[in-house]
């Protein structure tokens, strides 16, 4: 039996993201309808849990069900394409474990994002993170091909994308590097994009865009993997950049700014505690997205690990940096924190979302933010108490 046909399933996949309100234009609609997803995507994993609960990650590719393959590509899902930074599904000969380091995003979060681009003709864009390449695709049917320079950590990956991007006809400016340098030779730029999430959106990117440019790129100041924001940033005539956050979204994070895995002994990290008390808050309140952005607006560089020892759960927060903790452990209907190290970090993070419940619990599409050539500030307009600022790192003397 032959695959489903390609246009058709593109031709439904446009239909299906404009009912769902993400595709709003002519333009983007016929980069839908006209740029092959499955060209950027020959292989991938699709995941199920496994025996143990941690997820198996099932190759599928187009030699073993073309039909399946195909039908799987244009589905409204995120598709991850490597991992532990070398596996793919080519490589793999059957169901594997690991931890995923790149992935085709879903179509409504990229096409969601180049809506909220307002790219016009003739504007040039820089994409941080090439991935599969299918993003990139989409600018360049968009824009055209010498409109758009996209940079991409990974020589493989990076490799992958050019050749499906040359094999479609755009032969645009593809570059293997660090993204968070940008890419100068080619600024400035009307937009700037990331498809990776940031600690901190670097300000070389606000240097290579243009004054009235805009800057969209996900944000959690702690790399967590939700409790993330997308801002949209316009670049100033004063070198400052500013906006909001206009959607919650999840990316993986760019891996120069990913945190390190905590490993080995978690209680051991937690011996010394300075303080010990009864909180009011639950950290199980961090599982939401707003509580959980705000914990990293208040403590950035945090980690957070739950752990089950004897059947009691430790819900933790490390500040390996400087050597900061708390440990929450529930007693009934309580929970108590013991606190240790130069910052007392559940202080931080209660206070923070202690104001933003008084201040009627305002969406994550509240929170405001101006980027300058010292430091991130974030805020929620009218709420003195829900504002910080993130100092850019030193430079080492």
């Amino acid at each position: 039996m032959p695959p489903p046909d390609s246009a058709e399933l593109r031709h439904g996949l446009a239909d299906l993201l404009a009912q769902d309100g993400v595709l709003k234009t002519a333009a983007w609609r016929k980069a839908v309808e006209e740029v092959p997803r499955e060209q950027f995507l020959p292989s991938f994993f699709r995941d199920e849990p496994g025996p143990d609960g941690v997820p198996r990650y099932v190759p599928v590719t187009r030699a073993a069900d073309a039909a399946e393959w195909l039908a799987l590509v244009y589905r409204n899902e995120t598709w991850v394409t490597q991992l532990d930074g070398h596996v793919t599904a080519e490589t793999a000969d059957g169901p594997v474990s690991g931890f995923p380091t790149s992935s085709s995003t879903m179509p409504a979060t990229v096409v969601g994002m180049s809506e909220a681009l307002d790219v016009e003709d003739g504007m040039k864009v820089l994409e941080i993170g090439t991935g599969t390449g299918y993003s990139t695709g989409l600018l360049c049917h968009r824009l055209g091909a010498d409109n758009v320079a996209s940079v991409e950590v990974d020589p493989e990956v990076a490799k992958r994308a050019d050749d499906a991007l040359e094999a479609l006809g755009y032969s645009t400016w593809t570059v293997t590097g660090d993204g968070l340098l940008g890419h100068p030779r080619r600024a400035p730029y009307d937009r700037t994009v990331a498809t990776c999430a940031l600690r901190r959106i670097p300000y070389a990117w606000v240097r290579q865009t243009r004054p009235g440019g805009v800057i969209l790129a996900t944000v959690g100041p702690s790399a967590w993997s939700y409790g993330t924001g997308l801002v949209k940033l316009t670049v100033k005539d004063d070198g400052t950049a500013e906006g909001r956050v206009i959607a919650r979204t999840s990316f993986m994070p760019a891996r120069a700014q990913a945190a390190v895995p905590l490993s080995g002994d978690l209680a051991a990290r937690a011996a010394y505690a300075d303080t010990e008390r009864e909180t009011a808050l639950s950290p199980d309140l961090l599982r939401e997205w707003m509580p959980a952005f705000l914990a990293q607006l208040a403590a950035p560089g945090s980690q957070l690990v739950r752990a089950t020892s004897s059947g009691r759960e430790t819900v933790y927060l490390f500040d390996t940096g400087r050597e900061a903790f708390a440990a929450l452990t529930a007693d009934g209907d309580r929970w108590n924190v013991r606190q240790g190290g130069p910052v007392a970090i559940w202080d931080a993070i209660e206070y923070a979302v202690s104001a933003w419940q008084e201040a009627d619990e305002p969406d994550i599409t509240a929170v405001r933010l101006t980027v300058t050539p010292e430091a991130h500030v974030y805020w929620i307009a009218e709420h003195p108490a829900l504002r910080w600022q993130h100092p850019h790192p030193p430079l080492s003397a």
